[in-house]
């Protein structure tokens, strides 16, 4: 294992990660469902391992097929999407007999999912592929970039379950989805 590519890549994404949209996802997911803390932690890092062990391939893919404007106009109305989403109220049943366990792993699936197209085009995958072109060991960037995303999100989580207990479930919702519409029309206007 490299370990200089290791704590460059840890260092580089944990960074680049603070304020970054996917931290903001991290906590509106925590306050969203406050009791799946475990099954979030755990979708980030399948999330984070799969976008970030594919990152150089697919980066480079992607930008022979899709231009530069075409993947901004993707990631724009993307960002949108995810801010109108979070201004519908949400209808899962918290009902006394219904299952944790089956609530977890929707949970868990939900983060996996929003979390790796989160990441897509973000800067700090366009970070993984840079570090994976400058080093050969790919395991240790992976590792690496995986460990920072860790680092900076976990935490978010965290925080986030603090929220909903001082905050109402609404003013959250409604701050993060006035933040990422504003993240997608900035990406619209500016790339």
């Amino acid at each position: 294992m490299d370990v200089s590519a290791l704590a460059l890549s840890t260092g580089v994404v944990a960074l680049a990660e603070m304020g970054d949209k996917t931290q903001l996802l991290s906590l509106m997911l925590a306050a969203r469902y406050p009791k799946q803390a475990l099954a979030i932690i755990a979708g980030i890092l399948i999330a984070t391992i799969a976008n970030h062990a594919c990152a150089a391939l697919l980066g480079h893919w992607l930008t022979t097929l899709v231009s530069p404007d075409v993947m901004r106009w993707i990631l724009g109305l993307s960002f949108l999407g995810i801010g109108l989403w979070l201004l519908v109220p949400d209808h899962i049943d918290d009902a006394v007999g219904s299952k944790i366990v089956d609530r977890a792993w929707q949970v868990f699936l939900l983060t996996v999912g929003l979390f790796f197209l989160a990441e897509m085009g973000d800067k700090t995958q366009i970070a993984t592929i840079a570090l994976g072109a400058r080093y050969e060991d790919v395991f240790s960037v992976t590792v690496g970039t995986t460990l920072g995303m860790m680092l900076a999100n976990a935490p978010a989580v965290w925080i986030g379950q603090k929220f909903t207990k001082r905050m109402p479930i609404k003013w959250v919702h409604a701050v993060a989805a006035v933040t990422f519409i504003a993240i997608g029309i900035a990406t619209l206007i500016w790339g």
